[in-house]
């Protein structure tokens, strides 16, 4: 980002609506149409991948496929594919603040096959007996290296009652191309209902960005740097990974992070490490693909665990936690080079948190990427290169991400009285105008190119807003707004603070009552009162004459 602008952190997932979780539909475009109001420029996602146990958008099946819960469903019956009955009355949970994925998964399926059958009834092309139009085959092609064998692994999860592909019949574990061909001959209508999905994700998503881009708001979207072990992509390529050539054993070593401020015994993630020397032998082919696709869809790219790619803690399969883990060397700037070389410049945000080595920001500075800074990890008493004074102009500077506590809940529940201390004093809060807001005055005043806040933020939000806690398997990913609370009045303010700090164009002054200028006086009145005038000396002469 050249200029300096802000934006707000809101996942899909935690936008308003009727139907369990944030969709697609109106309430996207509503939002979009906030933050013009509210003087923004970048709307951040976290990823949109499907997600599977524990409901984390960053253990998703499919490192290329989109969340069929974000499908809008209003939508779909705007295209014929629905009527209004067929979920509308559907019981989607009783908190609307809070996404219910059990009761997702049971229902939203349901409706999806539902549209899927009216889909194949449509005839799109006169004179064809089809439901298949150009866009469809247009959408087929272009996803032909990753789609196919998404739909093939999430048909045949199904048949197996939804179970990790590790411990599906041998044949189709491991990919016996015979017995491939003879479950694609037998499910073929399912293979297209999965198809059917995709191709339903990736219209309504173009369609949201194309709205969003037209009015000057760009995605900043999300990829994980891992997949998760039970997914398309390790199943159909587990060359990619550190897996057993068998398929039905658990890889050597795992995913996590040694521990640190989120977690005092780290985090096991379970994902597969990466075989870099296969990616380096075929140019990093897979990893092309995948920031293709990402660019594709996102304007801006965010790389989770950017540090990944210069050391990685690889932990044994089979540990409890992360602690036994060890450091090993990533493939670093060889990977960029690569990257660049095939697809140009990259619009990339360097996710640079956790245990940072020299070596790691030599990779960032190498990279040219701008880094993360969080305002959540500056108060230890010293001149922390997390306070905003010290960040650099290249960076994003944010409060706090999805990782941490909401503003209100860090200071309520995580900080010390001698931190509220350093707090009060270094970002000369008061009650007046408030601590949170003074808090945000410091990011949005930063040297920081770009800010993000996340929404729970900037309406003040306790621990209840909180999107993930790391380290917790459970009550994540989990929290909606309201649409009562996307006022214009907040709007209004975070414009006016995002403009006082040249993020955005001041908003335009109210122009001055005027005065109401003196009713002109009919024509004949104005005779008569000049009449009057000029004849009125006369009639006192002749008065005092008297």
């Amino acid at each position: 980002m050249k200029k300096r602008c802000s934006g707000i952190l809101m996942p899909v997932s935690s936008l308003p609506g009727g139907y369990g979780i944030g969709s697609m539909g109106q309430a996207a475009r509503d939002f979009v149409d906030f933050l013009v109001l509210a003087g923004q420029s970048v709307w951040q996602i976290l990823p949109v991948g499907p997600t599977s146990y524990g409901d984390s958008p960053y253990q998703s099946c499919s490192a290329f496929a989109g969340n069929p819960y974000f499908i809008d469903l209003d939508q779909l019956a705007a295209d014929g594919l629905l009527k209004p009955e067929d979920y509308a009355k559907e019981n989607w949970g009783t908190n609307p603040n809070y996404c219910d994925y059990a009761l997702l998964y049971q229902k939203r399926y349901k409706v999806l096959r539902k549209a899927y059958a009216a889909f194949l009834q449509q005839r799109p092309v006169p004179g064809y007996d089809t439901p298949y139009s150009d866009d469809w085959y247009r959408f087929t092609f272009l996803s032909d290296a990753w789609l196919p064998d998404y739909c093939l692994y999430m048909a045949i999860k199904e048949e197996n009652k939804m179970c990790d592909w590790q411990t599906w019949p041998a044949p189709l574990r491991l990919r016996d191309p015979k017995a491939l061909e003879e479950f694609r001959t037998g499910h073929a209508d399912e293979l297209g209902f999965w198809a059917f999905v995709q191709y339903e994700f990736a219209k309504q998503w173009q369609a949201l960005k194309a709205y969003a881009n037209s009015k000057g708001i760009k995605i900043m979207g999300d990829i994980p740097i891992y997949v998760a072990a039970d997914s398309a992509d390790a199943w159909a390529g587990r060359e990619l990974f550190e897996m057993d050539s068998e398929g039905h054993a658990p890889p050597r070593r795992v995913a996590g992070c040694p521990p640190d401020y989120f977690a005092e015994d780290g985090q096991l993630w379970g994902n597969p490490l990466y075989d870099w020397a296969y990616h380096k032998r075929t140019n990093y082919a897979w990893w092309v693909r995948r920031v293709r696709h990402a660019l594709s869809i996102y304007d801006i790219l965010r790389i989770d665990h950017f540090r990944g790619f210069d050391t990685y803690w690889a932990i044994p399969a089979g540990d409890k936690n992360a602690r036994g883990g060890k450091w090993e060397q990533g493939p670093g700037m060889d990977l960029f080079r690569a990257l660049r070389t095939a697809l140009g410049d990259l619009p990339i945000v360097a996710e640079d948190l956790g245990e940072i080595f020299d070596s790691v920001r030599a990779l960032l500075a190498e990279s040219g990427f701008p880094g993360m800074k969080v305002l959540q990890f500056s108060l230890n008493d010293t001149d922390s290169l997390d306070l905003p004074h010290n960040y650099p102009a290249h960076c994003v500077a944010y409060p706090g991400t999805h990782d941490n506590n909401t503003l209100r809940g860090w200071l309520e529940n995580e900080t010390t009285p001698a931190q509220r201390k350093q707090a009060k004093a270094y970002f000369a809060l008061t009650e007046q105008e408030g601590e949170i807001t003074g808090l945000l005055r410091g990011v949005l005043a930063s040297p920081a190119e770009l800010a993000i806040v996340t929404m729970a933020d900037w309406l003040e939000k306790g621990s209840e807003a909180r999107m993930n806690t790391p380290g917790n398997p459970a009550g994540n990913w989990q929290w909606r707004v309201a649409a009562k609370d996307l006022t214009p009045a907040l709007a209004r303010k975070i414009h006016e603070m995002s403009a006082r700090y040249f993020r955005a164009e001041p908003l335009p002054e109210a122009e001055p009552k005027k005065e109401k200028a003196p009713a002109p006086q009919p024509k004949a009145k104005a005779a008569d009162a000049k009449k009057e005038k000029t004849t009125a000396p006369a009639k006192k002469a002749a008065k005092s004459a008297k």
